[in-house]
């Protein structure tokens, strides 16, 4: 049974109002995001699907799985998304204390900038905590570091295997709007229904005028 919603409450945006939970809705822009990767496969036909809308996303991405696979970090970038720090083993904030979940972020910084081949202080940073579980005390950390918490205000529950590819399109149908930040996950958990609602996706809202950007840390 699932206790978080597909909407992100209003409460939750109030009280943690230092995030990112949305992006100015004066357009009719979506910023779909992608957590977990990168995985072989998955990523790839994620990006030639996005490819094939002109779509650009936010890819946060799971430091080990970076380091086994660079080619794949190296393709998204390549296709002008941009990238998000996921954490290095995607842990859980809540259950981890704030000095080892800052040093495995920092390991998970230090391996995108070594690939991107860029260091530049004082720039902001995206960072997405895993389940969305961070302590006050982490986040304001992070913020103090240079980063930008984003989070999200439509999930699609794609990796929900109790959720049909019928319900997990439809979350984000029912829900997404101008500025709404789409969760998705290129991950086998979430091949499925992933494969399945992200074309949809894609499709519906070109047809009715949207673009897809990538969420931008000067922002």
């Amino acid at each position: 049974m699932n206790i978080t919603p597909v909407k992100t409450p209003l409460i939750a945006k109030k009280i943690f109002s230092n995030y990112i939970w949305e992006m100015p809705s004066d357009s009719k822009t979506l910023y779909l995001t992608f957590d977990d990767g990168p995985t072989p496969e998955i990523t790839d036909w994620t990006l030639s699907k996005l490819k094939e809308y002109k779509a650009k996303a936010t890819f946060f991405c799971v430091g080990n799985n970076i380091a086994k696979h660079p080619d794949l970090f190296e393709n998204i970038l390549h296709s002008g998304h941009k990238i998000g720090n996921h954490t290095y083993n995607h842990l859980k904030g809540w259950r981890t204390s704030t000095k080892n979940y800052l040093s495995d972020i920092n390991k998970t910084q230090h391996l995108i900038d070594l690939i991107m081949k860029i260091k530049v202080d004082n720039a902001p940073l995206l960072f997405r905590p895993p389940y969305g579980q961070i302590r006050p005390k982490q986040g304001k950390a992070l913020n103090e570091l240079g980063f930008k918490v984003v989070m999200w205000n439509v999930l699609s529950f794609d990796w929900n295997k109790e959720v049909s590819i019928e319900s997990c399109l439809e979350n984000v149908l029912s829900n997404a709007k101008e500025g709404s930040i789409v969760v998705f996950h290129d991950s086998i958990k979430a091949e499925k229904n992933m494969r399945y609602a992200l074309p949809k996706v894609l499709d519906h809202y070109s047809k009715i005028g949207f673009d897809f950007k990538s969420i931008d840390p000067n922002s």
